[in-house]
């Protein structure tokens, strides 16, 4: 058997660590580029509808610019939704000014699905005017990562709170489930790369990378959580400054 230098083990360590994070953010932009393709689906149909009314109504130039006036709309949505696409994903040392309360939209959108299937209660106390300076694709891996943390944990009818606010010259985003809580000795190592208890399903990697990348962006992941029955749940809370140049 084969054994490593000792000395190579923290960089084939780190190596791993990289390559799983990477295999990580393609997996949140396909679920994100479905997310998107369903919603285009629907005003490229009334697109190629709208078309064809205008094409059998040429001679009736009211109804012609009715229906132009109903395709200029769908175009719009159709503009609005390549924007905020393209937003999210440029260049990793790109950062703007991002609404909070948008993408905290989008993560829930990418997992929409599973919280449907689960008839999961989603409660939503979204600021709309809290906006921060940071890299929009990391920070809507961090919110899917803890989002399908959340909706793995709960039961069916569970409740899953967000919450996006203010305080001073941060924001601070909150997801809260009620699902069986996180015993202690575990809670306090959720954080360590490649510490898992989903086994063959999980890589270990999820929290730690979400905790790389708020430090990344000078902020901070707190965590709290408790199995005492009729108050069990997990809360995580980030807080990350408005400004880059704050950091």
């Amino acid at each position: 058997m084969i054994r490593l230098a000792t000395e190579d083990q923290p960089v084939l360590q780190q190596e791993l660590q990289d390559i799983l994070r990477r295999n990580q953010e393609l997996v949140v932009a396909g679920q994100f580029a479905a997310m998107v393709m369903h919603e285009i689906n629907g005003p490229l149909e009334a697109v190629h509808n709208l078309n064809y009314l205008i094409q059998q109504e040429a001679d009736n130039a009211s109804q012609v610019r009715f229906y132009s006036n109903m395709l200029d709309e769908q175009m719009v949505t159709l503009t609005k939704l390549s924007r905020q696409t393209l937003s999210l994903y440029r260049s990793p040392e790109t950062r703007e000014s991002v609404a909070i309360a948008s993408l905290a939209e989008a993560a829930l959108r990418v997992h929409q699905r599973k919280i449907s299937t689960k008839r999961i209660i989603l409660r939503k106390r979204l600021k709309p005017d809290v906006t921060a300076e940071i890299h929009a694709g990391d920070m809507l891996q961090v919110f899917s990562n803890l989002i399908a943390n959340a909706v793995d944990a709960l039961p069916e009818n569970g409740t899953l709170s967000v919450r996006v606010g203010r305080c001073a010259d941060e924001a601070h985003v909150t997801f809260a489930d009620n699902g069986p809580g996180i015993p202690a000795p575990i809670l306090s190592r959720i954080f360590e790369p490649f510490f898992t208890t989903k086994k063959e399903r999980g890589t270990g990697l999820g929290l730690a990378i979400s905790k790389s990348i708020i430090e990344k962006h000078h902020g901070r992941i707190r965590s709290r959580s408790t199995t005492r029955p009729f108050r069990n749940g997990t809360t995580f809370r980030i807080s990350i400054p408005l400004s880059a140049k704050a950091g």
